[in-house]
């Protein structure tokens, strides 16, 4: 019976997830990295600082997931693709005040930690049901 009570518990508890990953439903890049040798932190601390300029500007950090088993790559990051003008606009102006490196810059720093790296945009979170929908 404590069984049952708690899986109902779980099934209340996530009613209100769904809408909120339906709401969510817009375009993410999803980036994979296998870093080079020894530039681990480097990295990381390459984007903590574009996390906290997104944190200054009201955007969300990147979602990073750190490879644990598996695959070669070393790190996994998820971030919103689509950025309003005036949010992007604010990260910018964190960017210059944090002296975090941006355009070629950027693409230097960044290039001087990894190996190598591929990116993605995918559309979601959504449920197979509701892709589905769409097709309707």
């Amino acid at each position: 019976m404590t069984l049952c009570k708690t899986l109902l518990a779980v099934v209340i508890a996530l009613a209100p997830v769904v809408p909120a990953l339906a709401a969510q439903n817009d375009s993410r890049m999803i980036e994979i990295y296998h870093i080079a040798p020894g530039k681990h932190v480097e990295f990381l601390k390459l984007i903590a600082l574009y996390d906290e300029a997104n944190r200054q500007a009201g955007l969300s950090p990147r979602e990073l997931y750190v490879h644990s088993d598996g695959g070669s790559w070393d790190f996994l990051l998820i971030q919103n693709e689509n950025v309003e003008p005036a949010k992007e606009a604010l990260r910018d102006a964190a960017l210059k005040k944090l002296g975090a490196p941006t355009g070629a810059r950027f693409w230097i720093a960044i290039r001087q930690t990894i190996v190598e790296h591929t990116d993605t945009v995918a559309t979601g979170p959504t449920t197979a049901a509701d892709w589905l929908k769409k097709l309707e």
